[in-house]
């Protein structure tokens, strides 16, 4: 069996170079090549011509010994790549009758007539492995050529997931050695990525050479991932875990979760173990907050509904806040917040409540009150809680980073109601 390899992705693309669609199958990529302890050491994008993809290739098998490819295998004139890739290993196309069954199975499913250029998606180079994709018309294919193992896959993100999933990795594991690899992840939320490394600099520092921590931040917190690599010993995963302990008790004010699990879905857990129901009262993020927590499956047990007071009407008639209280403090106060998430408490009948109400930009501040200024709030039976916060990257920004923390105020909040 061959030693690990060093890994390319190559995404094939000018809608990629011209920005008009975001590359997230190479994060994806990276990410489950990572848990099988394969790195990927290069990624490159190459627009929608042949002799640049071409060149792509022979520059790709210098660097790696597995280049992996997505895009450019539509029916339409644009996608060339396996035609190029037929021409770049010295072969011809070929109709492959169990592709041709997946396609003819796909339109039948839909009751869609299936025209000559989707027949054509079966037509795929004779020298490659063709590689089943069960939920889109466009074949895999691998291809091993002079050391080096080269994967095309479509640009469709759910049907290279699905390739990847189904045949790749399981191939790239057959095909080479790959030596055990471990990970542990933790989730936190409510401390930047410098103040977390200093508190843990300690700990971070005697961990053995087989193990590393990653740093990976996003907005309102930092995802933290200890990798441990093969050193030859037994139990890696054992010794991993027993580095752990140490490191919770250190940030445990900030840890919600461990594990790919996402903030709201932590919450959702809480409130289920409590039987505790929740609901948003939402101006400045205009329901935000209700998305993140809907997004996670089953939150129908918990979530019973939100309502977006971006007038200030809404507020008053719809979650009795005072007129007294907009006419004194205005919208965006600790008094409006406060009241705002006690009103949906009472007309929504649930159990915790968070509010939002703030200036997400880029106009509608003052100079007592600037664009970027947020006041959060919870409420459960027992207390009422507001926040102020200041910050400012634009508006879309602005409104993900409040969710965050809003988020995080139900989070600190609900133990107490254990």
């Amino acid at each position: 069996m061959l030693p690990p390899p060093d890994v390319e992705i190559m995404t094939i693309g000018d809608e990629l170079l011209y920005g008009q669609v975001v590359d997230t199958n190479s994060a994806w990529m990276g990410q489950e090549l990572g848990r099988i302890g394969l790195r990927v050491r290069q990624i490159s994008s190459v627009s929608d011509r042949a002799d640049e993809i071409v060149a792509a290739l022979d520059l790709a098998r210098t660097r790696a010994q597995v280049v992996l490819i997505t895009g450019g295998l539509g029916p339409t004139k644009d996608d060339l790549t396996k035609h190029v890739l037929a021409r770049y290993f010295g072969t011809e196309l070929a109709l492959h009758e169990p592709s041709l069954r997946d396609v003819e199975q796909i339109f039948a499913r839909f009751n869609r007539p299936m025209l000559e250029v989707n027949r054509q998606q079966a037509f795929l180079p004779k020298t490659c492995t063709a590689l089943r994709n069960p939920v889109g018309t466009a074949p895999g294919m691998w291809f091993e050529d002079q050391g080096t193992v080269f994967v095309s896959m479509p640009g469709v993100p759910f049907e290279m997931k699905r390739i990847m999933t189904d045949s790749v990795l399981p191939r790239l594991q057959q095909h080479f050695h790959v030596p055990p690899i471990e990970h542990a992840v933790l989730q936190t939320v409510g401390q930047g990525e410098s103040f977390l490394a200093a508190q843990i600099a300690d700990w971070e520092d005697q961990l053995p050479p087989n193990m590393k921590l990653a740093y990976l931040p996003y907005l309102g917190g930092v995802r933290l991932r200890l990798t441990a690599t093969d050193d030859g010993q037994p139990n890696l995963r054992q010794r991993l875990a027993a580095q752990l302990p140490p490191l919770r008790a250190i940030i445990g004010p900030y840890l919600y979760a461990e594990g790919e699990v996402s903030l709201a879905a932590a919450i959702g857990r809480l409130l289920q173990e409590r039987n505790l129901t929740i609901g948003t009262a939402e101006s400045c993020t205009g329901g935000y907050i209700a998305h993140k927590i809907t997004e996670v499956a089953g939150s129908s047990a918990y979530f019973l509904g939100s309502v977006v007071a971006y007038h200030n009407d809404v507020k008053v008639r719809q979650l009795g806040v005072q007129p007294d209280t907009l006419t004194q403090h205005g919208a965006v106060s600790e008094e409006t917040v406060r009241q705002m998430a006690e009103g949906l408490r009472t007309q929504l009948g649930v159990d915790v409540a968070v509010a939002t109400s703030g200036i997400a930009g880029p106009g509608g501040g003052s100079e007592a009150k600037p664009v970027g200024t947020f006041w959060i709030a919870y409420a459960d039976a027992h207390q009422t809680v507001a926040r102020i916060i200041s910050f400012d990257r634009g508006r879309q920004l602005n409104i993900e980073y409040v969710t965050t923390q809003a988020l995080n105020l139900v989070r600190q909040n609900l133990p107490a109601l254990g």
